[in-house]
């Protein structure tokens, strides 16, 4: 079955699918009910997908969930243009999640089955055996059992073992777990199910409480199923509830609990269905006994700072599982759509919290529905995210290519030093990941997601490095030299990758950018929110003609509406996409892209103010889901009546008056045969004053047009690829730019774009903060360090500290903004290890942007 094919079927026929299968979401089921596995569908992917409405066709009625709080709402989704609080690591990062975990989950093979039930004591305990002979000594200690383990509940409500499954008890099972010196966990999701809040338990170790006085009134959905009722925590007994379920857990032995259908996200993040109290709750019982905590799924990235302080990993986005039975475990389009997500989420993992992929199931090529480049590269991205690397295949059958992917001691010391990677640029098939590692090296991957081998270069500069540096071949295991500027990987597999380890040599500098793991903020510090200033180009459209020969010159339109066509490279399609051209059918460029698979989606980075989506209005199109910044925005109809006319070049969606800087817009199919791209209009800011000029060659003058940034911002101007020369070509003064008449003079007749290119900060973005004595430091191996950032007028004094001793105060205000200024600079630094810190002193606002050192 290939992957689209079902993803056609749509939500409704998958989950029919899965309910066939017994894979129905349940934690704790009344006894005389076996619930199973619970599928989350992919037929709605997006790490912020919302909107998805629950499924009323899934038969889950009588199935019950282990009680789990439901939250209130707290808060609204904040809106895109609005700053994102700086992800930071919890001041003390639990200690059994420092590093992300390294194991093996029963839910891939259930789907791949078509048994939830599967997962019975002889399995496990074979499971664990295998992966004690065959990956235990690379560091695999998980074994994490999905829904499908509970058949009814105690006499205190709490969900009971199965005892079909486990007929010597699961403590049995999880004792032999313990005996190969590895961890065990389970599985539950939000709320508590109709029986058991009628049954009216009481609640362990809680006397006058019972768990019919705990659910919230009136009855309200606790999960993306509505299977259960949501809590009501204002009541203390609830917290207590969760107690008692967490300490017989913890009696049974149990180390790992995995709490699925959390809200927001997992479909819903409109704050209708909102578990944020249920994790705050189980957070709590959970850290009390040093239990891992790992929601799912597909979280919703605008609580991606809620998620951080109550769990230790999230699933970043829907389900891995191609859902094909006998067929294949996952699929490429799978692995492909988790970039993106992992470009969202970087910066949010760290010790104590990590960014979850789901299962990686690469163990056996018969099974897994990839190719063996294909399987290395899922592999790859999952160790340079730093994400948890928990197998899904049936760890008695690996192969032996799955075996070294791993098992392979370099790779997944990559995972484990915990560095996430980030991309270079995600608008492109041949993708450079890095990640700055602690010990000043990088870590590097050269993905090619395209469909031809292709070369894939790592230049230095992007990653923050001058000078030569050392090469290792990680997958490999070779060295390969020093390379001076950049690094080809040769004919990189379609769909393959390369690992580096990217080593400075003495004297090179390594510039590290605010968003850095490395560099650590104290305070209320917030990431862009209008504090940045992005480079962008700005267009300057020029009338030339020449009225002595007839052809007068008339004022252009302004080139501030830039369109991008669909067949633009910095569009990243992700899925199964086709482009048709010459349809005649009054589409811009008389082309469109096109996907029939529901989840399929592209993505477009801009700078500027505005965005329009534009495309066809046609009876065989659907729905489609719209999101700006990781933000959901709205769903689309981009469908017409049967026997209505095909509407060409429809704007079907729009943001305007965003601060400019830049964003990103991704929008995904979500139900119909067709979604299609035509056209993107991105409205740019005004920089130029004016952004149209007329030159008359019958009548020559200089065009003189006013920046409205600072002119020592403006990095150049080109057309048609080629940089015009400074001082012959045009002339600065403070903020006026001078057009030489000579040179437009030699311009053809007709209308002429000059883009002004315009500086910004580095990666396009600062941290920011308001208050005095907050601080931002760095602690690093080198010989001198740099402190590089912008001066603006609402800035004021900041004190810079070398190693604990105040080095200088630097008055950080200026009369405009500019960008990438060095504002503090020390040499000479004695060989070893220093810190350099930076604290607000005055002013408005103060804005970090790099730190750049001097490798010893």
């Amino acid at each position: 079955m290939t992957g689209q094919k079902r993803s056609r079927r749509g939500l409704t026929a998958l989950l029919a699918t899965i309910a066939a299968l017994g894979l129905v979401a349940a934690a704790a089921a009344p006894a005389g009910a076996t619930p199973t596995g619970t599928p989350t569908p992919t037929a709605s992917p997006t790490a912020t997908a919302t909107g998805t409405p629950a499924p009323t066709g899934t038969p889950a009625a009588t199935a019950t969930p282990t009680a789990s709080p439901t939250a209130k709402p707290t808060s609204a989704p904040k809106p895109a243009a609005t700053a994102t609080p700086t992800p930071a690591p919890a001041p003390t990062p639990d200690p059994w999640a420092l590093k992300p975990y390294l194991g093996w989950s029963s839910y891939s093979m259930q789907v791949y089955t078509g048994n939830g039930k599967w997962i019975t004591a002889d399995q496990i305990i074979a499971q664990s055996d295998a992966m004690k002979a065959k990956l235990g000594k690379a560091g695999y200690d998980r074994i994490n059992v999905d829904s499908g383990w509970n058949d009814g509940v105690d006499a205190n409500g709490r969900p009971a073992p199965s005892a079909t499954l486990y007929p010597n008890g699961l403590k049995a099972v999880i004792d032999h777990v313990h005996a190969n010196g590895q961890k065990f966990g389970l599985y539950f999701i939000p709320g508590i199910s109709p029986a058991v809040y009628q049954a009216a338990y009481p609640i362990a170790n809680a006397p006058g409480c019972t768990t019919h006085d705990i659910v919230k009134q009136p009855l309200q959905q606790a999960d993306y199923w509505k299977i259960g009722y949501r809590l009501d925590f204002s009541n203390p007994c609830a917290q207590k509830y969760i107690d008692s379920i967490v300490d017989q857990l913890a009696a049974w032995g149990v180390n790992f609990v995995k709490f699925d259908s959390v809200t927001p996200g997992s479909g819903i993040s409109d704050l209708s269905v909102d578990a944020r109290d249920d994790v705050a709750a189980w957070s709590k019982a959970l850290k009390a006994k040093g239990i891992w905590f790992e929601l799912s799924w597909a979280l919703d990235i605008n609580y991606a700072n809620t998620w951080k302080q109550y769990a230790n990993g999230w699933r970043v986005e829907w389900d891995v599982e191609a859902y094909a039975p006998g067929v294949q475990l996952t699929q490429w389009s799978n692995i492909a759509r988790l970039f993106p997500r992992a470009a969202d989420w970087w910066r949010y993992a760290g010790p104590g919290g990590w960014n979850d992929f789901d299962s990686l199931d690469v163990g056996n090529g018969t099974m897994d529905g990839l190719t063996r480049d294909e399987r290395r590269t899922a592999t790859t991205l999952w160790a340079i995210s730093a994400a948890p690397m928990y197998v899904g295949n049936d760890l008695t059958k690996l192969d032996p290519f799955g075996v070294d992917l791993l098992t392979n001691k370099e790779v997944v010391a990559v995972d484990q030093t915990g560095t996430p990677a980030q991309p270079v640029s995600t608008s492109t098939n041949k993708q450079v990941w890095y990640a700055p590692n602690a010990d000043g090296s990088y870590t590097v991957a050269l993905f090619n997601l395209g469909p031809t081998e292709s070369d894939i270069t790592a230049n230095w500069s992007d990653l923050g490095l001058t000078g030569p540096a050392k090469v290792r071949d990680l997958w490999a295991g070779k060295d390969l030299g020093t390379f001076t500027g950049s690094f080809t990987g040769s004919l990189v597999p379609i769909h393959g990758v390369r690992l580096l380890r990217v080593t400075p040599l003495r004297g090179d500098t390594v510039a590290l950018n605010d968003d850095a793991q490395r560099v650590t903020y104290a305070g209320q510090w917030t990431r862009n929110g209008g504090n940045e200033v992005a480079a962008t180009t700005q267009p300057l459209q020029v009338a030339v003609g020449d009225s002595s020969t007839g052809t007068v010159p008339t004022p252009p339109a302004s080139g501030r509406i830039v369109a991008v066509n669909d067949s633009d490279p910095g569009i990243t399609y992700t899925g199964g996409w086709g482009q048709s051209g010459g349809r005649g059918l009054g589409d811009y460029q008389d082309d469109v892209h096109y996907t029939e698979g529901d989840g399929s989606s592209f993505q477009y980075s801009f700078t500027g103010t505005g965005i329009d989506y534009v495309t066809e209005l046609d009876q065989s199109q659907g729905a489609v889901d719209v999101y700006l910044d990781g933000q959901f925005q709205k769903t689309v109809d981009t469908s017409r009546p049967a026997g209505q006319p095909r509407l060409a070049q429809q704007v079907v969606w729009s943001a305007s008056g965003l601060p400019n800087g830049s964003h990103t817009l991704r929008v995904v199919k979500k139900s119909g045969q067709f979604m299609l791209l035509d056209k993107l209009d991105v409205t740019l800011a005004s920089l130029l004053d004016p952004d149209t000029a007329v030159f008359d060659k019958a009548k020559p003058a200089d065009v003189t047009v006013t920046l409205q940034r600072d002119g020592g911002e403006l990095a150049g101007i080109v057309r048609d690829g080629t940089a015009l020369k400074r001082g012959t070509d045009y002339t600065v003064s403070g903020s006026t730019v001078t057009i030489a008449s000579a040179y437009l003079a030699g311009l053809a007749n007709g209308t002429v774009s000059l883009g002004f290119s315009f500086r910004g900060d580095a990666h396009d973005d600062v941290h920011a903060t308001t208050t005095n004595g907050d601080t931002v430091a760095l602690t690093f191996a080198g010989t001198g360090v740099s402190w590089i950032g912008p001066t603006a007028p609402d800035q004021g004094t900041a004190e810079v500290y070398i190693d604990g001793k105040l080095a200088k105060t630097v008055d950080t205000h200026a009369d405009t903004r500019r960008t990438g200024q060095k504002l503090f600079s020390v040499t000479g630094l004695r060989d070893g290890r220093h810190t350099i810190l930076v604290k607000k002193v005055s002013g408005d606002v103060l804005r970090h942007d790099v730190f750049q050192y001097t490798a010893k």
